[in-house]
């Protein structure tokens, strides 16, 4: 009665009613709704976790600045310290700190057990803000009076020191007088291949580290009067010292490198979210459908009894709305504590502690994603329900329905362009997500055609003689066929698991493959050049078949590009490195090994005209340099601008020294420098030149490349962990979305088996024609989808992570084989439940 009184009324004044009959059925529980909810769950929280924890991070980094930072401005140099006109420049803007840091030797003293640590020279300012906390408790200050150090609990523990043991560091002896628990400034300091030993300055000179050409960064952090300007400090001190080469920073940003790591992993990460949520998305779809699918003759009968397609539309529609909102709401919740979460279980393996806290704009824009792929993927199966008649939906089950009206395109369109339009705004790279946004569509575009391709060829094909064939090949392009839920779901998910394949086998060879057939033993830094001749005599002594490399070293920032300074530039590229900072120089005579020429030309071993320097091809075509430019480097404060003469390839993967700008010798062969040197060493003399090496040349810092490849390797493995963690949602989502499919399909395939089982087919002949179908349609996919997943493991690996391009393909395969038998394992599951039906308990209900 209350469906015929409402007939006549306008879709608005049906939605009291099409509430009612909503909650009505949903008071029955969610067991067609379920797949829905799973999805979206799942969708939402992988968006709305990685959002929120790249905004916690990217939020402690802005609220702690200053203390990351070491103080509300901080000057850099390299090689030098300030001169008296600099210094009194800095001491205008307020409270200044200086301090030094290198890298140098540590040992036990008495002992030839010597590692490699990051020499922290402070002055009685440090630290401006924050505290250094020490283990016992006491202060910086009381612990570093007198020859003394502290150094980091880490570095105690590799050479068995305690409080009151005595360490030799370059020339001097000092007392251990604590242990570092903590230093307030070192997320900002970037990264270090040993732990923290920390002196005071007036100890630096007696250890004989600090040599002309030494690889040393003097720091002045300077604490600003409260309501001060730092971001006014940079332009005003590159306006009186243009020439300088110093890097300046404000506490805007006291950790570039992190929050550039930060931010461009957290959109890789929600753009692999997004991809979960748009495979969460076909289920949706999937799950709509088979939800409505079971409502059939419910719909029927209501329109029998006078209700409207408005009314029925409105209701279902709010049914799922609702499931929608409170799966997106536990997505959003869960999201809301992954920072909480991640602090307490994986806090170590961050670069900065998070801000604990609820992020609204991660959260909404996960909530929005989640709305709007319910929206674009359940519309469609919800309005062809509401636009049959009655007398079709009940027969649906060999009916496959008609088409969707034409608002349904619209509304689907405009869900797609919102999704597109939030991702690209809230994208650091915009082009990289338009990139992948436009390719997860082909991909669904591709997978849609294909499943188009299929059901045709099928209905053309020849007809098979066996009669298990012909039933497997007629259930490809019969009527309510599920070949294209099938591919789409089985194409994503496929898909999915190659291209994660592909980017976990390249990070696994990145170390295991490249790096050990390649690089050196042994680098060493810091060697005085009028001691270069002892070094390679002492390295020939430890070990006759040494293979060593002596490259003469100097650092200093490219100040200026084409005469315009590098401070003036804007929107420097990714790739242009070589542009931000401090830069490792060197002068060659000859093209140094591991390099190729391909622009230009080298010059001649007796070059003596003005200054010129060969850079890396790579960089060159980010900042936009060819042959002929001019850049200007500071070397000491010294500036020297040169014309690029030749561009060249560089080997990276050796490991060995390769350096982006590489000047002729007559430019910097007077200027003051160190050498640095690699060594190759049999295993058996290792462990001989290390001592040797170590004890002879107690200034010289000694790497083992073993040590780099750990500290590399866990880089890459908190990497991959990252990405294991968004791609097990990606994966679970993907499962559902095969569950879903299936599903979908399965009154229909009840009701083709029990017409068979009355013909007399066996529930054996019925399964094996079941496993053709699905074996043929997984084969199809599998090869699509190594073929796609390599391509997009392609993308990933190199023009994101800028990784070599080595997978495993066989590994890949594997992957996705077994990723195919599971499917083809879920789809017989599934058919199991319609195959087990008895015909009659069948056939009294229809």
């Amino acid at each position: 009665r209350d469906a015929r009184r409402a007939y006549r009324q306008r879709p608005a004044r049906l939605m009291p009613l099409a509430l009612r009959f909503a909650l009505r059925e949903l008071r029955g529980g969610l067991t067609g709704l379920r797949l829905l909810a799973v999805c979206l769950v799942l969708g939402v929280a992988a968006l709305a976790s990685v959002g929120s924890l790249s905004s916690a991070i990217v939020a402690s980094l802005s609220a702690q600045g200053s203390e990351i930072l070491g103080g509300d401005a901080a000057v850099t140099l390299t090689g030098r310290s300030a001169s008296p006109e600099e210094r009194a420049a800095f001491d205008q803007y307020g409270t200044v700190s200086e301090g030094v840091r290198m890298r140098s030797m540590v040992g036990r003293a008495g002992s030839d057990n010597r590692i490699l640590g990051e020499l922290k020279a402070v002055d009685g300012q440090y630290p401006l803000y924050g505290k250094v906390e020490l283990v016992g408790g006491g202060t910086l200050d009381a612990a570093l009076a007198g020859p003394s150090a502290v150094v980091a609990q880490a570095l105690a523990d590799q050479l068995g020191l305690k409080v009151g043991d005595r360490i030799e560091l370059g020339q001097s002896t000092l007392k251990v007088t604590a242990i570092i628990a903590s230093e307030p400034d070192r997320a900002g300091e970037g990264f270090s291949l040993g732990p923290t030993v920390m002196i005071a300055m007036a100890s630096l000179p007696e250890t004989g580290l600090v040599q002309p050409g030494s690889l040393m960064r003097v720091s002045y952090r300077i604490k600003m009067p409260v309501g001060a300007d730092a971001g006014a400090v940079k332009p005003a001190l590159n306006t009186a010292f243009p020439d300088a080469g110093w890097q300046v920073q404000d506490r805007s940003n006291g950790a570039p490198g992190v929050r550039r790591f930060v931010e461009r992993m957290g959109q890789f990460l929600m753009l692999v979210g997004l991809t979960s949520l748009v495979v969460a998305g076909v289920g949706v779809g999937n799950g709509v459908a088979s939800y409505l699918d079971a409502k059939s003759a419910t719909i029927a009968t209501f329109k029998t009894l006078g209700a409207t397609s408005t009314l029925i539309f409105q209701s279902y529609f709010l049914q799922i709305g609702i499931v929608a909102l409170g799966a997106v709401g536990i997505g959003v919740g869960i999201g809301a504590f992954a920072p909480m979460l991640v602090a307490r279980v994986a806090g170590d393996a961050l670069p900065v502690a998070p801000v604990i806290g609820i992020f609204p704009g991660a959260l909404i824009s996960a909530a929005a994603y989640g709305l709007l792929i319910a929206a674009a993927f359940a519309l469609w199966p919800l309005a062809r329900a509401q636009s049959l008649p009655a007398a079709r939906l009940f027969r649906s089950v060999v009916d496959g329905g008609g088409r969707a009206p034409y608002w349904v395109f619209a509304a689907t369109f405009a869900a797609a362009a919102a999704i597109v339009v939030i991702a690209l705004m809230g994208a650091r790279e915009p082009m990289f997500a338009a990139i992948f946004i436009a390719s997860a569509s082909g991909l669904l575009a591709l997978l849609t055609g294909l499943a188009a391709a299929i059901r045709w060829l099928a209905a053309r094909a020849p007809r098979p003689r066996g009669v298990l064939q012909r039933l497997a090949l007629a259930n490809l392009h019969r009527p309510g066929s599920l070949v294209r839920q099938l591919i789409v779901a089985l194409g994503l998910g496929l898909t999915l698991f190659a291209t994660l394949a592909v980017i976990e086998t390249n990070l696994g060879n990145e170390i295991a493959r490249t790096v050990p057939k390649k690089a050196p033993t042994f680098f060493f830094l810091d060697i005085p050049k009028d001691e270069a001749a002892a070094f390679a005599a002492q390295i020939r002594t430890a070990s006759p078949s040494a293979g060593l490399r002596l490259v003469p070293s100097l650092r200093g920032p490219v100040t200026a590009v084409n005469g315009t300074p590098v401070s003036q530039l804007k929107n420097v590229p990714d790739g242009a490195w070589f542009l931000r900072g401090d830069r490792g120089l060197t002068w060659s005579s000859g093209v140094p090994e591991g390099n190729r020429v391909t622009d230009g030309a080298w010059w001649p071993k007796d070059y003596a005209g003005p200054p010129l320097v060969s850079l890396d091809a790579e960089a060159a075509k980010a900042a936009g340099l060819k042959v002929g430019d001019t850049l200007t480097v500071s070397v000491l404060g010294v500036e020297i601008t040169a014309r690029i003469a030749n561009l060249r390839v560089i080997d990276w993967d050796s490991l060995g020294f390769n350096f982006a700008l590489v000047f002729d010798q007559n430019s910097l062969g007077n200027a003051p420098y160190s050498y640095m040197a690699t060594a190759e060493v049999p295993a058996s003399e290792e462990r001989q030149v290390y001592t040797a090496m170590t004890r002879a040349f107690p200034t010289v810092s000694v790497i083992k490349v073993k040590d780099v490849i750990g500290t590399v390797a866990t880089l890459l493995e908190q990497i991959a962990t990252a990405i294991r963690a968004a791609a097990s949602v990606a994966v679970a989502a993907g499962i559902a979305v095969l569950i879903g499919a299936l599903a979908a399909g399965r009154r229909a395939r009840t009701y083709d088996a029990v017409i068979l089982k009355v013909l007399g087919a066996t529930r054996g002949q019925m399964l094996r024609a079941t496993l053709l179908e699905y074996g043929l349609l997984a084969s199809i996919v599998a090869l699509l989808a190594v073929a796609l997943g390599g391509l997009a493991g392609w993308i990933v690996v190199v023009q994101v992570f800028e990784f070599t391009w080595q997978p495993s393909w066989l590994v890949v395969l594997a992957t996705v084989l077994l990723g195919a038998a599971v499917t083809i394992g879920l789809g017989l599951a599934g058919s199991w439940r319609a195959l087990s039906v008895r015909p009659n308990q069948v056939l009294r209900t229809l």
